[in-house]
């Protein structure tokens, strides 16, 4: 694919290339189009959808392949006083495009840009901000009630995926939905896809239901020439509908939403712009609950997305430089493998991230100790907790924005019964690119009051090696949290092997390997450093003390003193939790200044919490704490979201600089 620009300083967006495009400033423009140049208007943003995410990165895939059912929602209803609401909100690019953010859209997922997801404060047509999945019928219903009972009018229009469909949130609201029978509109993306394929009976289901398309283009035609006669048209046809439903109830089974109090309507192809238009005119009308199911296709009218949506549902910048190194994810995945080599009683679970945790390679080699449980953190984490009840060793892979989702079942249904369970959190700390929602920053300050419950933070790959193997031998619950990065270099340290509780102590780090790191020692090698002399050492020297995931940033920190005539030891906590704290009192006692770092919130943190260790135990030392502040953290890449919270090395070497003043 050529990339037709890169520079996001400019406005790429030209005349020439994309004629209708030009002419819409927000969705009441679609109003003066034919059907044949709605067709058109899909190719362009298409077009532009996949000229921009070939710059920025994006979810490409998905939002190719809702770019009709957008035009068509946005054709019918009047947004924002007609509300539409997207579940994750990953596939809202054409829904941006035709809401007057055109010209904007090359600033895509970019500092200061737009969001990849819905965001209110771009613009009123995005009512919620999103992220998770399985929200928007909550929302929605929530929404419609409100407007009700404040007797204002407009819809309210859910889109939902199938793969969002299987989180037990969207059953729930669903549920509801039924119960209070108000006029909401779910639109069923249909798509048999999450992000890898859906797994689980609802799915199965649901490609029963496509089975009956030919049923719903014959009713679509057969409508549309009953319409049209004369004087009987509109009578006759709601005679007809009254015989159909009669009809179907005696020859087809049940239908679950049609079970919950919703018409049903559908399948209908997601691609037929005409048909849809019709549909969601009638549908406009309704004063009922209504589910409209549409069959599309993901990566729609780009053949290598259509071919391989897995792998371009998430789409990375073109020129991304390959990396020498290996990410955390890689060396997790590794190390999984090889562990389940020898162990046959290693699982390993995830929640409709397979690629995206590392998994695909154990899925491949083990499909029978392998469980995708589809868009459901909370039955992940529970179904791991019956999987060690039974004997086995489950390692639950999810990333720590959506642990967030499982809290309570960490709790509840894991530590309580101190259930030797191991999870990883993935994309731990700063997360590049998707913003706010996605942000891996809570973990420590939501699991570090969990009783029963371990938590590691490894900062290299021989660190998680040593980490993950100690975890499987536990009978508790381990966790174990490492960021969207690569690995660092290794240093021996790293190497030490586990005692619970402690980290490693790396002694002047930025130093070159093997070189003299004591000036009193460099002056005379043969003789012992005096109390005197280690006392002037200490003065000019300070330790930091950090998690693993920001080992980079801190090392970098400790180099930058070192050109300041400064230097640094650094501790690898490694342990979050539990923690020695007399073996670290004896580690932080050497030192005058103390600074923690950690890729976390600060408030609740573990920074906070040694601060305070050392403060009752330790009088007369200078302390400090960085971690990321009490905000939400828009999106840009991770040096650009590290820089904003002053956790580069950079800021952190001012920081550390500032405690000798």
């Amino acid at each position: 694919m050529k990339v037709r620009y890169l520079n996001n300083d400019v406005n790429p967006y030209t005349k020439e290339c994309f004629t209708l495009l030009e002419k819409i400033n927000g969705p009441d423009d679609l109003k003066q189009f034919t059907i044949k140049e709605l067709k058109q208007l899909a190719d362009e943003i298409r077009r532009r959808i996949i000229d921009v995410v070939s710059g920025t990165g994006g979810h490409l895939a998905s939002n190719l392949g809702v770019v009709d059912l957008t035009i068509a929602l946005h054709r019918v209803f009047e947004s924002p006083s007609d509300a539409l609401i997207w579940d994750v909100s990953h596939q809202c690019y054409a829904h941006k495009i035709l809401t007057g953010r055109n010209a904007q859209f090359h600033t895509l997922r970019q500092k200061g840009g737009l969001a990849g997801f819905t965001k209110h404060e771009e613009s009123p047509h995005d009512w919620f901000d999103a992220g998770h999945a399985s929200t928007s019928i909550s929302s929605a219903l929530g929404l419609l009630v409100g407007k009700r009972l404040n007797r204002q009018k407009g819809k309210v229009i859910a889109v939902i995926g199938d793969g969002a469909l299987t989180g037990g949130m969207a059953m729930e609201a669903l549920s509801h939905a039924g119960q209070l029978a108000e006029d909401l509109v779910i639109v069923l993306n249909d798509n048999q896809m999450s992000i890898n394929g859906n797994t689980g009976a609802l799915s199965r289901y649901l490609s029963r239901l496509t089975m009956t398309a030919p049923y719903q283009t014959f009713r679509y035609n057969f409508d549309r020439v009953v319409e049209k006669i004369p004087l009987i048209g509109k009578p006759f046809m709601n005679v007809v509908f009254r015989l159909k439903r009669a009809v179907k109830g005696l020859v087809f089974p049940s239908n679950f939403f049609s079970d919950l109090g919703f018409e049903y309507v559908g399948p209908l192809n997601g691609h037929h712009m005409e048909q849809m238009i019709t549909v969601f005119k009638r549908i406009k009308k309704l004063r009922r609950p209504v589910v409209v199911h549409l069959i599309t296709q993901k990566g729609r009218g780009y053949a290598p997305a259509e071919n391989d949506p897995v792998s371009y549902h998430g789409f990375s910048p073109q020129g991304s430089k390959k990396a020498l190194q290996p990410s955390f994810t890689q060396v997790f995945s590794r190390i999984l493998v090889q562990c389940a080599e020898k162990d046959h009683g290693i699982a390993a679970i995830t929640a409709a991230m397979t690629d995206g945790t590392g998994l695909a390679e154990f899925e491949h080699r083990f499909p029978e100790r392998f469980f995708d449980v589809g868009i459901a953190e909370q039955h992940a984490v529970t179904f791991a907790g019956g999987l060690a009840k039974s004997g086995l060793k489950p390692v639950t892979a999810i990333y720590s924005t959506f642990i967030q989702r499982a809290v309570d079942q960490l709790i509840h249904d894991i530590a309580l019964q101190n259930i030797p369970a191991v999870f990883v959190l993935d994309r731990s700390g700063a997360v590049p690119g998707d913003g706010e929602t996605h942000q891996g920053i809570f973990d420590i300050s939501l699991l570090r009051p969990i009783p029963n419950l371990s938590l590691l933070a490894p900062a290299s790959e021989k660190e998680m090696k040593l980490c993950f193997e100690w975890a499987l031998k536990q009978n508790s619950p381990v966790v174990i949290r490492y960021p969207k990065a690569l690995c660092p270099s290794e240093y021996d340290e790293f190497s030490q092997s586990i005692c619970i509780g402690r980290g490693v102590l790396l002694k002047n780090p930025a130093l070159p390997k093997n070189s003299v790191s004591e000036t009193v020692s460099a002056k005379n090698p043969a003789a012992e450093t005096s109390a005197a002399e280690k006392n002037i050492q200490s003065k000019n020297k300070i330790l930091l003390v950090c998690t693993g995931g920001i080992f980079p940033e801190v090392l970098e920190a400790a180099c930058e003193l070192q050109k300041q005539g400064k230097s640094a030891d650094i501790y690898n906590l490694r342990f979050l939790k539990p923690l020695d704290k007399a073996y670290f009192l004896s580690v932080a006692s050497a030192y005058e200044r103390v600074l923690f770092i950690e890729d976390g919130i600060r408030i609740g943190g573990i920074g906070t919490y040694l601060e305070s260790l050392l403060d009752r135990h330790l009088d007369g030392k200078k302390t400090g704490v960085s971690g990321f502040p009490d905000r939400f953290l828009a999106q840009g890449t991770r040096e650009e979201i590290l820089q904003d919270a002053h956790l580069d090395g950079s800021s952190l070497a001012h920081k550390a600089l500032k405690m000798w003043d």
